[in-house]
C-alpha cells in the first residue's frame, strides 16, 4: 500500500513512517517544518534503508494536496499534521482552529476526488476534556475540552463521524493518543521541538543538558499522590506501531469508523518523571513549581483493552526506556 504520512517529519509522524517502511508499505510525506526539521528525511532513511517521496508545502493549499494525489496512487493517510501544544493553544486559538481543522477538510475534499478511502487521524485523550472517571475508556463522555488544541480535535471527530454516516464506504479510524514521550532507540530521531519546548519531556532534557535553567512544574495542588499532575505516558515508538496496526485493521476490514485509546493505562505524576529520568540516567533535574497553567487537568489515564483486543496493540516498553531513550536523544543531538 501507498500511503501519504502529513507532518511526516514531526515527532510522531517520522516514528511513524519508521514502523510502516520496516512493514513494507511505500510511504509518500508531507511537511511544512513549522515544528520540524528536513534532516529527518534522511535519518529515517539511514534507519530504514528506504527512501520517503517527499513533498514540502501546505495542508491548507488545495491545489498542492491534489498535486501530491495526481502524481500518486494513494491508498490510504495517516494525519498528523496539526499543532499540538496546549498551552500555546490558549494563546494562539485562531491559528489552532485554522490549522488543526481546517486542513482537514482540504485534506477530506481532495480524497473524496481521488476516490481515497481509508484515513487513520491522529487524535488525543483532551478530547475527553476533564474525565469523570479514570482509566479512560473509548466509551467515556467526550466534550468539556478545557483547551481550543483538544476542542480542535474533537471538531474534527465530529466532522469524520458526520462524513462517515453520509458515506460508509469511508474506512476510518481514530486514534486518541495520551502523552508519548521516548525516542528512537538509535538516538536519530526523537522530539525536537523548535523554540522552548511546551511538553514535559523535551523540558526535562534541556535542562538536563544545561540548555535551560530550572524544570517548571505548574501546580502541585491537584488531587493526586503527590500534587503534580498525572499522565499516561508512552513511548513513541510504541504509538507509532498503533498506527501500523490501525492501517492494517483498515487494509484487511473496511468500510467502517472505529476509535481507539492508545496508552499503557498507567498514571505517572510529573515528579514520578522527574525521578524517573534522574534514577535511569544519574542526572539531577532542578525544577521549581509555578501556578496551575490554563486548560490544563488534574489526572488523565487511559483503559487500553479495546486497542489490545481489536488491533493487537500492546506497549512494549517501560518508563526506564522511556526516560533513556529522551535522554540519548538529546546527548546525541546536542548541537
Amino acid at each position: 500500500m501507498k500511503i501519504l504520512v502529513t507532518g511526516c517529519c514531526g515527532y510522531i509522524g517520522s516514528h511513524t513512517c519508521v514502523e510502516l517502511l520496516n512493514n513494507n508499505y511505500e510511504v509518500i510525506g508531507l511537511d511544512n517544518f513549522s515544528n520540524s526539521k528536513k534532516d529527518v528525511l534522511d535519518k529515517i532513511e539511514v534507519l530504514t534503508g528506504k527512501e520517503i517521496k517527499f513533498y514540502e508545502g501546505n495542508m491548507l493549499d488545495e491545489d498542492f494536496i491534489r498535486k501530491i494525489f495526481k502524481e500518486n496512487k494513494i491508498d490510504g493517510v495517516i494525519d498528523f499534521a496539526a499543532y499540538k501544544a496546549v498551552g500555546e493553544s490558549m494563546q494562539k486559538p485562531v491559528e489552532y482552529y485554522i490549522n488543526n481543522v481546517s486542513s482537514v477538510l482540504v485534506l477530506l475534499k481532495v480524497m473524496k476526488e481521488f476516490n481515497c478511502k481509508k484515513l487513520v487521524f491522529s487524535s488525543s485523550a483532551t478530547v475527553y476534556g476533564s474525565p469523570e472517571e479514570v482509566p479512560i475508556s473509548e466509551n467515556s463522555k467526550t466534550g468539556g475540552t478545557t483547551n481550543p488544541y483538544g476542542t480542535s480535535k474533537l471538531i474534527v471527530e465530529r466532522i469524520l463521524k458526520d462524513l462517515y454516516e453520509a458515506d460508509n464506504s469511508m474506512d476510518i479510524c481514530i486514534l486518541r493518543y495520551f502523552n508519548p514521550i521516548g525516542a528512537h532507540p538509535s538516538g536519530l530521531i526523537g522530539e525536537e521541538p523548535n523554540g522552548v519546548p511546551a511538553n514535559l519531556m523535551p523540558y526535562i532534557v534541556k535542562v538536563a543538558n544545561k540548555k535551560l535553567e530550572c524544570l517548571s512544574i505548574f501546580g502541585n495542588d491537584y488531587d493526586t499522590k503527590d500534587g503534580t499532575g498525572v499522565r499516561d505516558y508512552i513511548h513513541v515508538v510504541d504509538l507509532a506501531k498503533g498506527h501500523v496496526l490501525a492501517m492494517e485493521k483498515l487494509e484487511k476490514e473496511g468500510q467502517g469508523l472505529y476509535i481507539y485509546n492508545l496508552g499503557t493505562g498507567t498514571g505517572y505524576s510529573v515528579l514520578d518523571i522527574v525521578k524517573a529520568f534522574e534514577k535511569e540516567n544519574g542526572i539531577k533535574i532542578k525544577y521549581k513549581i509555578t501556578k496551575r497553567r490554563p486548560g490544563d487537568i488534574a489526572m488523565c489515564y487511559s483503559n487500553p483493552s479495546k486497542a489490545k483486543e481489536e488491533l493487537g496493540f500492546i506497549c512494549e516498553k517501560t518508563l526506564e526506556d522511556m526516560v533513556r531513550d529522551a535522554w540519548n536523544f538529546e546527548k546525541r543531538n546536542k548541537n
